[in-house]
């Protein structure tokens, strides 16, 4: 990950832990575990709400380390009032959409690479 101010600032917001509602959720996917062609940051306004607004930027560099979309990340978070900031650092799955970018229940023919894989572990699944 990158190390500049944006990246540090975001690692303090997280590190405040749980300060109740709003919550932002930030989290990385790629064609495999070792780019982030894709960073969605979604809220969540109170307990039992679904998320919105939802933000999503794109890539073909590593968002992970992108000073600039880490800003924006941040304005989009302060923009929205966020008291609690969660993120997982990992790439957690494929960059592409069910139900927009191939049918429900299908795995993403551009994406092998999770294809069977559990997205957390990146154990391969049976």
């Amino acid at each position: 990950m990158a190390q500049g101010n944006n990246k540090k600032s975001l690692v303090k917001k997280i590190r405040k832990g749980d300060k109740g509602f709003p919550i932002a959720t930030v989290a990385f996917y790629g064609a495999n575990n070792h780019i982030a062609t894709k960073v969605v940051c979604a809220i969540i306004s109170h307990e039992g709400a679904e998320p919105d607004p939802i933000h999503k930027w794109f890539s073909s560099s590593d968002l992970r380390k992108s000073e600039q979309i880490l800003g924006e990340v941040l304005c989009f978070i302060d923009k929205n009032e966020v008291k609690t900031v969660n993120m997982i650092e990992e790439i957690i799955g494929c960059p592409h959409e069910e139900r927009i970018d191939y049918p429900e229940g299908d795995f993403c023919p551009k994406c092998s690479y999770w294809k069977n894989r559990d997205r957390f572990s990146g154990e391969m699944l049976h």
